[in-house]
């Protein structure tokens, strides 16, 4: 069974759920409060998402934000969907990651998703 599934299945580490979507925080942490927003019908690709899972999806994001922003108080966030296994994504049930990012948790943080790929992330 998918890892995503098992932990709604068990209710495990849940910290929002709508009708649609549920988030956890990530087991390996980019930055402190990095937090996954998860579809509860298992799928690997979001543009296989129906428009109600998307709209449930994005509330899961604004809802879970308001989590981290009480908690950890960030100057801002990198949201990233990693789709397909060329992109690297490893758990192919469809997932967002949200994660926190304060001023100077890295030296030059410009260009931000795009240090996905080495050497792109300067332009």
């Amino acid at each position: 069974m998918c890892v995503f599934c098992e932990l709604l299945q068990k209710r495990e580490n849940i910290i929002y759920e709508n009708e649609l979507a549920f988030a956890i925080y990530d087991n390996y942490p980019v930055t402190e409060g990095h937090a996954l927003v998860i579809s509860k019908r298992h799928f690997a690709s979001f543009f296989n998402a129906t428009e109600a899972e998307i709209f449930a999806i994005n509330q899961a994001l604004r809802s879970t934000r308001e989590l981290l922003e009480k908690r950890f108080r960030p100057d801002g966030y990198n949201l990233g969907v990693n789709q397909g296994e060329a992109a690297g994504q490893s758990v192919m049930h469809l997932h967002v990651h949200l994660i926190p990012r304060h001023f100077g948790d890295v030296i030059r943080p410009r260009g931000g998703v795009r240090s996905v790929i080495p050497g792109k992330q300067d332009y």
